[in-house]
């Protein structure tokens, strides 16, 4: 199936003869710029640039480390799967350009290099975990890739490891283990402490962190918990204390890491940290291995700082095989199976495979980690205006002349919940790609609208009007203005001189709601004609009467207008797309003064 093209249309019956604007959306077009820079001109006779599919052919799907057998099946219902791993960087970068999507887990470095070998054909990115330190957020972005993850599936199994290492660290089992099947039986040596009473520090207070401390406390422990972005009542539910870093150091008597790998955490146990421990604590960690400085960790180990460390990742995983940290008697060490349990394994296949599936259908994820981060729930509650977001900019656009700079948008929101209540960026991220996509040979999408736009040197502003009435619809309306522009139709321009598209949202469905000063009321589906004209008698039936008779369905009609037998505008929205024959007969009826088509 062809991917249908955005053109913009314009014949008008006041010049002596009628002249014909055609524009792709993929392409660069006559005359559009953004920051001062006009785009090439194309000639008409140029080819222009198509995506086409046949009507059987699927998105291709990377899977580069081992998934869930729900997750593949999900992935092959719509998507050709190419299972490959152990690929070299190399391999990779050779095989991506084939590809619409790639799912890792922690073992793959999505670097730069990837995307810029992607040619711009990766649009997502699924990581099968919580973690996305392997993948270069800063490059998905600039390439629009989505870059999504499985936040939740794993949860309960990390913390259960969590747990797991914990216990099993205060009673040496694993040593006593390995003893017992060495032909030792040595019960004096392996003389673990006691859980109850004891004070856990949880360092990282999130999902698997605020899991672990539910499960110790019911193991009749003390839990404090050390996160500067942990709201403290949600703690308090739990009934776990937040305190400062220093001060949970100085009072634990295990510690187990539940933080992400940034610049910030890096080496955040070192040996300055391990100086402020008390003697003896006990360390667990199951989130990621570069957090602890694990050569500190070994001196703190000999020096009887830390007297024993349960650790389930590491700096270079596997690690060396003569490595002191795991050669030392007090370390308890595992192989990254803190999401290691079947039933984790099915539930973040299932949970990346849908949302690589979403991004693939063009839906938004709320597991996104690159994009406006909108929980699930307002997501839902976005999603109709989200898609009348995008149209209004695409219409925007299309009204303005060859020749005009793009350079300042004005956005306006009319809602009657307080602008707390309110968060604009996925609406804002969204006009901005209806805007730039039309108008620019880059593919856009609410990951890199933004980045896009600002590299382009487009400012968008907003405004909100807060309204009387009931806050149960988050807008009531949302208006696009394009300021210092012409328009290739005068009757966008409004009255203080800038073109105006007004939406709203009707029983689910976006509609244009005001075009420059005149009210109308179509539905964005489809494609849209624009009629300015003198208001009489029989001009629904004209302009209809030359749409059917080349079969083409008109799906809506309105009319606005200044008074009767007065200046009008006529907003038709059509299934299909007119040819240029029937488009010159609408342009020659005599009292249509200007009309334009406007593909959305």
């Amino acid at each position: 199936m062809a991917a249908s093209a955005s053109s913009t249309m314009l014949l008008s019956s006041k010049s002596s003869r009628a002249s014909l604007s055609w524009k792709n959306q993929l392409a660069s077009t006559s005359g559009f710029r953004l920051s001062g820079v006009t785009l090439p001109r194309r000639s008409l006779r140029q080819c222009p640039r198509f995506i086409v599919y046949s009507m059987d052919a699927k998105p291709t799907v990377l899977v580069a480390e081992k998934l869930g057998e729900a997750g593949l099946k999900l992935l092959k219902e719509f998507a050709n799967v190419d299972c490959s791993y152990n690929l070299s960087p190399e391999e990779l970068c050779t095989k991506i350009s084939l590809c619409d999507a790639l799912v890792v887990r922690s073992g793959t470095k999505v670097t730069r290099e990837i995307f810029e070998s992607s040619g711009g054909r990766l649009k997502v990115v699924g990581r099968a975990g919580v973690g996305i330190d392997n993948v270069d957020l800063a490059a998905a972005t600039e390439h629009g890739c989505l870059v999504v993850n499985a936040p939740t599936a794993n949860t309960v199994a990390a913390a259960e490891h969590g747990i797991a290492l914990l216990t099993a660290m205060a009673r040496n089992v694993a040593q006593a283990d390995a003893s017992v099947k060495a032909g030792k039986w040595l019960r004096n040596k392996y003389v673990g402490v006691s859980l109850v009473g004891k004070t856990l520090a949880v360092m990282g207070f999130g999902k698997v962190g605020s899991e672990v401390a539910r499960r110790a406390k019911g193991l009749g422990m003390h839990v404090i918990a050390h996160d500067p972005y942990a709201p403290a009542d949600r703690a308090r539910a739990i009934g776990v204390q937040l305190v400062s870093f220093d001060e949970a150091l100085a009072s634990a008597d295990f510690i187990s890491l539940h933080m992400p790998l940034t610049p910030a955490t890096k080496q955040i146990l070192n040996d300055e940290t391990f100086a402020k421990m008390k003697k003896g604590v006990r360390i667990v960690n199951v989130a990621r291995g570069g957090v602890i400085d694990e050569e500190a960790l070994v001196r703190a180990l000999d020096a009887g700082i830390v007297a024993q460390a349960a650790l389930d990742v590491f700096t270079v995983e596997p690690p060396p095989k003569d490595s002191k940290l795991i050669q030392h008697e007090n370390v308890t060490a595992t192989p990254h199976l803190g999401a290691s349990t079947t039933e984790a394994q099915e539930g973040v296949a299932i949970e990346v495979a849908e949302a690589v599936v979403g991004a693939l259908k063009g839906e938004l994820s709320a597991t996104a980690v690159n994009a406006p981060m909108v929980p699930a729930e307002v997501l839902l509650e976005l999603k109709p205006f989200v898609v009348l977001a995008e149209k209004l900019g695409r219409l925007a656009v299309q009204l303005v002349a060859g020749g005009s700079g793009v350079k300042s948008v004005k956005v306006t929101y009319g809602s009657a919940r307080a602008p707390d209540d309110l968060d604009t960026r996925l609406l804002r991220a969204m006009i901005t790609k209806g805007m730039i996509e039309p108008i620019s040979s880059v593919f856009i999408n609410l990951v890199n609208a933004d980045f896009t736009a600002k590299q382009r040197g487009l400012q968008i502003s907003e405004e909100r009007l807060l309204l009387d009435g009931s806050p149960e619809s988050p807008v009531e309306f949302i208006q696009v203005q394009i300021a210092n522009v012409e328009s290739k139709f005068a009757s966008a321009i409004s009255d203080s001189g800038e073109i105006r598209v007004e939406g709203r949202v009707k029983d689910g469905v976006p509609h244009l709601t005001k075009v420059g000063s005149f009210e109308v009321d179509v539905s964005l589906e489809g494609s849209i004609i624009l009629c300015s004209q003198v208001d009489q008698p029989g001009m629904i039936g004209k302009v209809g009467s030359v749409l059917g008779e080349e079969n083409v369905n008109v799906s809506f009609m309105s009319v606005g207008r200044v008074a009767p037998r007065k200046q009008a505008v006529m907003a038709i929205g059509v299934d299909e797309q007119p040819s240029k024959e029937s488009l010159k007969r609408i342009g020659e009826i005599p009292a249509i003064q200007e009309f334009v088509y406007l593909g959305l």
